[in-house]
Parts: structure tokens; C-alpha cells; sequence
């Protein structure tokens, strides 16, 4: 004990700018959940204040009466990302129809911002729908424009490119029309 400290009490900290424990910066993490249950757990997770981001795509269905109606379809079926610290996990996984975070056996795994910023982008405005069918191609990355140095497969499709962004973590696909000259080959 140092000499002109009365106890050890005196060694604690109470100053609250010094107290309170320092909380890593919130990740981007991919929630495993119940089919069709995606929106649902988006509502809750927005009630109790927990950042969540379900990706969509627009599909035209044509109902038994013939009338034409276009609906709002998960990119991504059964996956939702959330935004959260380590201390927000039992949050996240107390919502009904939230399954797992994904992750190795040990630890939930987080997902690089930039793959969520392509996915929220304006870019992501033109016609983005799953790719289930993921085939050999060429890795290619974006070399100009907002999503600059992103990497994906190239394929083709009716005439034009099509991009295709791969979120390793929970193995799906989306793929979105670019131009050729936005895409610079990869070389390995």
C-alpha cells in the first residue's frame, strides 16, 4: 500500500467519466431466423431500439383473378442483420422467431460494414434480386462509383452483366446489373 493513502478504497476510481466499463462499437452481425418471420423480429428489434436491416426486393405476382400486385420479398430469406454490442445479444435472441446469430462454435461472427453499406445503398436501386444458383465465374471488383473496391462473381444474364455480391457469413447471393466498365478482372 502506497504510504499517504489511507486504504484501499482510496485506490478506486469514482470518477463516472472513468467508471462506466468501455462498450466495443456495435457490428453488423446476420440473424438466423424462422421462416417468414423476418419482418416481424424487424418490428420488435426497432421497439426495443436494436439498429436492424432487412435487405428486400420488389416481385410482381400475378393472383388468381389476373390482377397483377408487386410485393416486397426478403433478399435474403430467414436472415436479418443487427447492429449490436456483445451486452445486446440476449436482446436480440429473446425475440420470437429469432433463432441464432451467426458464427463459428464459439463466437457470433460479424459482418464487414462494407457488404451492409452496398446492401443500403442507392447502387443496390437497380434491379437486385437473389442469386440461388451460384455458378463458377470470374471474381471481379467494383472499380468506380460508391461501392468502389468491392468483390464479387460475374456472370451473364439475358445480355447484360450482372454482379454478384456474396455475404460469405450466411452463404447467400444477390445479383445486380453493372456495367462492364465499372468492373476490373481480379488476378490471383
Amino acid at each position: 500500500m502506497l504510504p499517504h493513502l489511507q486504504s484501499d478504497a482510496e485506490l478506486t476510481c469514482t470518477s463516472p467519466v472513468l467508471s462506466e466499463p468501455l462498450l466495443p462499437a456495435p457490428r453488423w452481425f446476420a440473424l438466423y431466423t424462422m421462416p417468414q418471420s423476418e419482418n416481424s423480429i424487424r418490428r420488435l428489434l426497432d421497439i426495443r431500439n436494436i439498429e436492424s436491416f432487412l435487405p428486400t426486393y420488389e416481385v410482381q405476382k400475378v393472383w388468381k383473378n389476373r390482377q397483377k400486385v408487386k410485393t416486397q420479398r426478403p433478399l435474403f430469406p430467414s436472415y436479418l442483420f443487427v447492429r449490436i454490442g456483445n451486452h445486446q445479444r440476449s436482446i436480440v435472441l429473446s425475440a420470437p422467431g429469432a433463432l441464432r446469430i451467426i458464427g463459428n462454435s464459439h463466437t457470433p461472427l460479424p459482418i464487414p460494414d462494407r457488404e451492409i453499406e452496398f446492401l443500403q445503398s442507392q447502387f443496390i436501386n437497380r434491379k437486385i434480386e437473389p442469386y440461388l444458383d451460384m455458378v463458377i465465374g470470374k471474381r471481379v471488383r467494383i472499380r468506380s462509383g460508391p461501392m468502389e473496391g468491392l468483390e464479387g462473381t460475374l456472370v451473364e444474364k439475358r445480355n447484360s452483366f450482372r454482379f454478384v455480391l456474396t455475404v460469405a457469413m450466411i452463404n447467400q447471393h444477390a445479383a445486380i446489373e453493372v456495367s462492364p466498365d465499372d468492373l476490373e478482372l481480379i488476378r490471383r
